[in-house]
């Protein structure tokens, strides 16, 4: 309907337009009388509405051709002005059926309004309720607020009150003196469980007494003057019980241990008198310095005087250097039983006292020694004494921190005045006997047994004794090195003619000296100390210059050169048994044998072989500087050479062979020189065939009277002595 109303519109604007001047009258639509003329209502599209806009009805016309409807008028030519007067009947006979209907309609819309009105009313009076509701609301929250309030106030006064009941509480019971403490205090012994649990209760409420004194609690009044009581009860019997255990370390044959054990199991007794007398604590300590101060000291005494009477009788004198001549002590470098006297340079076994299993072994008991008749090394009597020594001194240090409750400096002080006069004897003894003392491997193995025991002493945490190995070693260092600058200077200033009768075997200044390094070596292996090597580099010269002097005694250069063999094969060989392979000695002897091996292959080969080791040299120099047409001169040598080597060769091979095994002591030494000459011979023999195939001595008619190389190689392994 809307649509039709927009087309007649429409219809009406274009009639309008089209200038339709004589447009009739219309009557209003609920017929009024034929005079009545109303204005043409055109709304939006009155041109004389002060509203007009053009724009506006050019957009409105566009929509309106758009519509369906108004195409398909345009479309089939109808006629716009019947069709308008056919669209506003068509609307005017809606209209009024659309009144009868609410006409028709009218008691149900009245009875509609009515309803709505009771609604209304039933609302109004729902948003009364409400609205009290509301009201009502609002006042339980403010009193929902004000319980909350009031409930946190009440539990804040219930935990304060918690609270002060919980410190009070704590308070009446650190002050309250049970029963069960007392009797416990009075009657129970101290060894006995209860006591120690009621002491530690006691302990507890007298610091808590003494803390609330300090706050200016006036109840401690009360129980101040029964815990005093029971303080000085418990005092008296704990200084009785460690009095008691301190004397029992006084008991002859008693085995401190013991008592030490007992006290550390009660060591809560001491904690008690440092915390509430500390003048009978005091006292208990200054008790235990004092007894267990004379006891090691008595202890070690005895030990030690004891133990110097298992030592060797024979020991080193100051006369017992190496360059010192063997006449002067008949013996001395024989293999006597270490049961009867020590050794000087030999290590033997005395290196085992710093094997493992031997360092930390029990020590040695003298009395069951002498009744064996056993006798041993100083470094074997040192070890036992200081083995006990350290045994003692971990275990006293330890049971001082942990009994007497100190760590750190006091520890020390504390340890030190225990065992201070024990440590000042052991090392007054040790000064005296370094005094007189000069064996070297003696004092070097003690070195390294000091070594090995700050190690361990180290390792059970126990620095008390630092500054007593420091001590020893600043004893032993200066000794050592001192008897090691006597052995260098008594080489040093020996003098081969006051030796006697010389022969080329190794000389016995040489093997002390092979003993007595390899000893130090091997020692010095396990813990390298870089001054020993130097010491010992010092006299390996002066051993050097010592085997050269005395080689410059013979009169032919082969027999010194036997002798020098000799000395550095013996050398060599005594150092390679304990030393490393690759150690300074010997690398260095090695070198200077076989320097001197070489030398007296050519010496050796020299007699029988001369003229031809001669001749090669000259014809390869010739050879080497192009001069080869000399060797035409030289026919006749060359063929008394041949001949004389084909004749002679096996005679002075036999005979070269027997003359090296006669020199050389070492078997082993004197085979492996006769191959070195063999082989030298072999070498010299090639080289004169090689000469012999030059040009100039090819066609020399003594050659076919050569040896094939091959048959004298053969012939020579025939000579090569079996060992």
């Amino acid at each position: 309907m809307a649509a039709a109303a927009t087309m007649a519109a429409a219809a009406r604007e274009l009639v309008l337009r089209a200038g339709a001047s004589d447009m009739e009258e219309e009557e209003g639509p609920l017929g009024g009388g034929p005079g009545l003329q109303e204005p043409l209502q055109l709304g939006e599209l009155d041109i004389t509405s002060d509203e007009f806009i053009l724009d506006e009805v050019d957009v409105h016309i566009q929509a309106n051709l758009e519509d369906e409807l108004v195409k398909e008028a345009l479309k089939t030519g109808v006629d716009l002005r019947h069709y308008s007067k056919q669209v506003e009947l068509e609307l005017q006979q809606i209209e009024q059926k659309s009144i009868r209907d609410y006409i028709q309609e009218s008691e149900n819309i009245a009875s509609l309004h009515n309803q709505i009105t009771a609604c209304d009313a039933v609302l109004e009076r729902m948003e009364q309720m409400l609205g009290a509701f509301q009201s009502d609301l609002s006042s339980i929250s403010s009193e929902i607020r004000t319980l909350q309030e009031q409930s946190g106030a009440m539990n804040i006064r219930l935990r304060n009150r918690q609270a002060v009941r919980g410190k009070l509480g704590e308070l009446v019971d650190g002050l309250v003196v049970p029963s069960a403490l007392v009797t416990a205090i009075l009657e129970a012994p101290v060894t006995e469980p209860r006591f120690l649990e009621q002491l530690q209760e006691l302990d507890a409420k007298a610091a808590a007494v003494r803390e609330q004194e300090a706050r200016g609690t006036a109840a401690c009044a009360d129980v101040r003057g029964v815990l005093d009581r029971l303080r000085v009860k418990a005092v008296t019997k704990i200084r009785e019980f460690i009095l008691q255990k301190i004397y029992s370390f006084r008991k002859p044959m008693t085995n401190y241990q013991i008592p030490q054990t007992a006290l550390l199991k009660y060591r809560f007794f001491y904690q008690f008198l440092l915390g509430n007398e500390r003048a009978t604590a005091k006292e208990m300590r200054d008790e235990y310095v004092e007894t267990l101060s004379k006891i090691y000291l008595s202890y070690y005494r005895s030990y030690l005087g004891r133990l110097m009477k298992v030592q060797y009788e024979e020991v080193a004198e100051k006369d017992d250097l190496m360059g010192v001549e063997d006449t002067a002590k008949k013996g001395f470098f024989s293999k006597p039983s270490l049961r009867s006297r020590n050794t000087i340079f030999t290590l033997g076994t005395r290196g085992s006292v710093i094997s493992p299993t031997e360092l930390e072994a029990p020590i040695l008991v003298p009395h069951t020694a002498q009744r064996g008749d056993q006798r041993y090394p100083f470094e074997a009597l040192f070890r036992s004494q200081h083995y006990a020594l350290l045994d003692n001194s971990c275990r006293e240090y330890l049971f001082i921190c942990e009994f007497f409750v100190v760590s750190g400096p006091a520890a020390h002080d504390l340890f030190h005045a225990v065992m201070g006069r024990t440590l000042n004897m052991t090392l007054k003894h040790l000064e005296s006997y370094l005094a007189d003392c000069y064996d070297a491997i003696a004092v070097f193995l003690c070195i390294h047994i000091v070594l090995r025991f700050r190690n361990i002493a180290a390792k059970r945490d126990v620095p008390a004794l630092d500054r007593y190995w420091e001590q020893v070693l600043a004893l032993l260092w200066p000794r050592f090195e001192l008897i090691l600058e006597m052995n260098v200077q008594s080489v040093r200033s020996t003098d081969p003619q006051r030796l006697g009768g010389l022969d080329t075997r190794p000389h016995y200044i040489t093997r002390r000296y092979a003993e007595f390094s390899s000893a130090l070596v091997s020692i010095n292996q396990t813990i390298p100390n870089e001054r020993t090597m130097q010491l010992l580099g010092q006299l390996q010269v002066e051993v050097e210059n010592f085997v050269l002097r005395v080689a410059a005694e013979f009169s032919s250069r082969k027999e010194q050169l036997v002798f020098l063999i000799n000395n550095y094969d013996m050398m060599l060989g005594v150092l390679m048994e304990r030393a490393a392979d690759d150690s300074k000695e010997v690398e260095s002897f090695q070198q200077l044998l076989n320097a001197r091996t070489q030398e007296f292959i050519e010496e050796l080969l020299s007699p029988p072989f001369g003229g031809l080791v001669a001749f090669v040299k000259e014809a390869e120099s010739l050879i080497e500087r192009g001069q080869a047409e000399r060797l035409r001169g030289e026919e006749a040598r060359v063929t008394q050479l041949i001949r004389g080597f084909g004749s002679s060769w096996k005679s002075s091979v036999e005979s070269l062979s027997q003359d090296v095994m006669r020199s050389f002591t070492n078997f082993r030494n004197g085979t492996s020189i006769i191959q070195g000459a063999l082989t030298q011979l072999i070498q010299l023999y090639h080289r004169f065939h090689r000469v012999l195939s030059q040009p100039q001595l090819r066609a020399l008619p003594a050659r076919a009277e050569l040896i094939n190389i091959h048959h004298l190689m053969v012939e020579l392994k025939k000579h090569k002595p079996n060992f």
